[in-house]
């Protein structure tokens, strides 16, 4: 293996690297510190300019203003006494010409003006055109034999707002951009300073991470002619500590690997071929001999535990198949492996592995876990099948007793009017049940919309509570225990009256004569929680959870007699977590069963709108 040189090593990288992030660093904030730097200066020097322009202007506009008479001077003569004056204090402007409306030059004062030559000439200066037409003061900064120049031009207006003159200036800049080449040059300082420093930091530290990196490049040569009795030094616990006890790792099982067949290297080849989840491999016995963690996962158990089992054994498909030649022959199939806890359906797709003589040399078994689809087509059938016996129980009866009356029961005025209210009940029954379906089916497809509104929650309760007080038997009795204060929350307000009416609903119909029903509300944490309990039979502890799946109930012959559909808890439920609320039962058999439902809380406003 060739030698690998100081330039082309990791060394100069880690090297190169921290100088270049330090570089990138130095320039991002020496940029932005210029930069704004330079706006500063600029700012600075124009706000300058503008505060010592004004007493000009005021003078120039007072000139402007000013009636002349025969023996008083001209307007030129007090133009130019006015920038004589002004002359005295200004050092940095290097040009100021005075013009009228008629783009006359009244007066000039600079360096380089000759004002024999430019007073009383007409001038072009766009800048000056500008603002004697509009009125604005126009600003520009260019380059003029290399010197960097301010032009300026203001107007001077009468006190009509009309323009009468201007004022055109000239400002040398060179002081500023001075200034910032001075502070350059001491950031370029700065910078080799760091780059040096941090090039002598970087080989201190890159040899530290190199030295390990070297030794087990070393060793790696030294293993390729096929000796792995020595190993690679651990100098910390790092990730190059790490990285040199893997090495020695790799070290042991790379001499295990020898020992390896041609026929196991051809297995593992195919097994990672065909990986797809869970992967198992046998021998032509059926006898596991290599899974991967997905299949250890999916079928529960470590490899260590199921190697040299049978295939057959360990995935429980002994009813399926008898033989394991008859794997070939399957192609796939469906396991369950669903457990009291948990329901879990496996898919399992076999191949056959060929030796060098194409004889068949064993199975490769991929695994996958197919639950979710089986979940939700068993429901799909768990759904239909409700469905049709929860309408066909209301239409058998209601066409028993339509025959009755057909054949002549309608005639009779004590069994007439009896079979009818059945049919009745039955109908609306069927209507009931259409509807909650139509429900639900909207709240699946996200086909309806929450109107939400501020509601002080205790009030809204309390007349939920009165509507069922008026209606109930008198034999059960009503517990409030809502707090006094106001609670607010964001709901819609329908949605959540019918959440209650389901719930309140339920405790009535299973309270026994003489209970109590029990409303509570209360704060837990940022939600406001709701509970209604009642004294009935109570659900047993393995049926709690089931409540709220639809068309579940607890005891079915008493839920019909009672006309529930099986679908309220359900709706109460999508209705809830709809408002991001959690709803849940506890219950306790022969002793009652207490619904609770969560809401998140309104935050209030602090005072002063902070």
């Amino acid at each position: 293996m060739k030698k690998v040189g100081f330039f082309q090593s990791v060394r100069l990288k880690l090297i190169l690297v921290y100088i270049l992030l330090l570089l990138l660093g130095i320039q991002v904030i020496g940029v932005y510190f210029v930069n704004n730097l330079e706006s500063n200066l600029k700012e600075n020097f124009i706000s300058s300019i503008d505060d010592r322009i004004k007493w000009l202007k005021y003078s120039l506009e007072q000139a402007f203003q000013e009636e002349r008479g025969e023996d008083d001077p001209s307007l030129e003569s007090a133009v130019q006494s006015i920038l004589s004056d002004f002359d005295s204090r200004d050092g940095d402007i290097s040009k100021i010409l005075v013009v009228d409306n008629n783009s006359r030059i009244l007066a000039a004062y600079g360096q380089h003006i000759n004002e024999q030559d430019d007073v009383g000439k007409k001038t072009n200066e766009r800048n000056i055109q500008s603002t004697l037409l509009l009125g604005d003061t126009n600003e520009q900064e260019v380059m003029d034999d290399g010197d960097r120049v301010l032009k300026k031009t203001f107007p001077i207006k009468a006190p009509d707002n009309s323009v009468v003159g201007a004022i055109y200036l000239e400002a040398q800049m060179d002081e500023i951009y001075q200034q910032l080449r001075e502070i350059n040059g001491i950031f370029a300082k700065g910078t080799a300073l760091s780059i040096t420093i941090t090039a002598l930091l970087g080989i201190l530290v890159a040899r530290t991470i190199t030295k390990p990196i070297t030794e087990m490049r070393r060793q790696a040569k030294v293993m390729a002619t096929g000796d792995f009795s020595q190993k690679v030094n651990v100098y910390g616990t790092d990730e190059i500590g790490q990285l040199a006890v893997t090495f020695n790792d790799l070290n042991e099982k790379l001499q295990l690997a020898q020992a390896t067949t041609e026929g196991e290297r051809r297995k593992l080849s195919s097994v990672l071929s065909n990986m797809s989840d869970g992967v198992i491999a046998t021998d032509r016995l059926g006898a596991i001999t290599l899974m991967n963690t997905p299949a250890s996962k999916l079928i529960g158990q470590p490899f260590e535990e199921v190697q040299g089992q049978s295939l057959i054994d360990v995935l429980n498909i002994n009813d399926q198949i008898s033989d394991i030649s008859e794997v070939q022959d399957a192609g796939s199939m469906l396991i369950d492996m669903s457990t009291d806890d948990q329901y879990l359906v496996l898919k399992a797709n076999f191949s056959f592995v060929l030796d060098e003589y194409q004889h068949m040399n064993g199975f490769i078994t991929v695994i996958s876990d197919v639950t979710e689809q089986e979940k939700v087509e068993r429901e799909r059938r768990e759904f239909v099948s409700n469905v049709s016996h929860e309408l066909r129980t209301p239409l058998t009866t209601m066409r028993s007793y339509i025959e009755a009356l057909a054949e002549g029961a309608w005639q009779d005025k004590e069994i007439a009017p009896r079979f009818l209210e059945v049919t009745q009940n039955e109908t609306e029954r069927m209507i009931r049940l259409v509807n909650d379906l139509l429900q639900l089916t909207k709240m699946d497809n996200q086909g309806y919309d929450l109107l939400k509104e501020r509601i002080e929650f205790i009030e809204f309760y309390h007349h939920v509570i009165d509507r069922f007080e008026m209606n109930k038997a008198e034999d059960i009795v009503f517990e409030r225990q809502l707090p006094r204060e106001e609670i607010y929350v964001w709901i819609d307000k329908d949605k959540v009256t019918q959440v209650m009416d389901n719930i309140i609903s339920n405790a009535i119909k299973y309270s026994p004569e003489g209970g109590t029903i029990r409303f509570r509300v209360q704060k837990v944490r940022n939600k406001l929680q709701v509970s209604v309990s009642d004294e009935g039979m109570g659900i047993p502890a393995e049926k709690v959870d089931k409540i709220f799946d639809r068309f579940y109930r607890v005891d079915k012959a008493r839920t019909r007699k009672l006309g529930g559909t099986g679908l309220g808890l359900a709706i109460a439920r999508d209705m809830i977590e709809a408002h991001h609320g959690e709803i849940w039962a506890e219950s306790k058999e022969h002793h009652g069963t207490t619904v609770i439902f969560t809401l998140p809380l309104m935050k209030k406003k602090r005072r002063g709108g902070k």
